[in-house]
């Protein structure tokens, strides 16, 4: 998902087509790439809430200028 505008995204919905548990792989404002550190605690869980065409959401954190990249977690 990106955000590119100066503004966090706090609460922001991503529809996903499944349950479950997604894995937030990469964020480019993480400190490693001298961010701020903004995210979700490494993942999010699919909601019972549609949004953008799909059945369920995830409820996440956007920093701003940043893009994050979640993998469901088929474990």
């Amino acid at each position: 998902c990106c955000n590119f505008t100066p503004v966090t995204r706090i609460a922001y919905r991503i529809g996903v087509p499944e349950a479950g548990v997604f894995r937030e792989i990469f964020n480019t404002d993480s400190e490693l790439f001298g961010g701020s550190n903004l995210g979700n605690a490494g993942a999010a869980v699919a909601q019972n809430v549609p949004q953008h065409g799909r059945p369920l959401s995830l409820r996440v954190t956007l920093p701003p200028l940043a893009v994050v990249v979640f993998k469901i977690d088929r474990r």
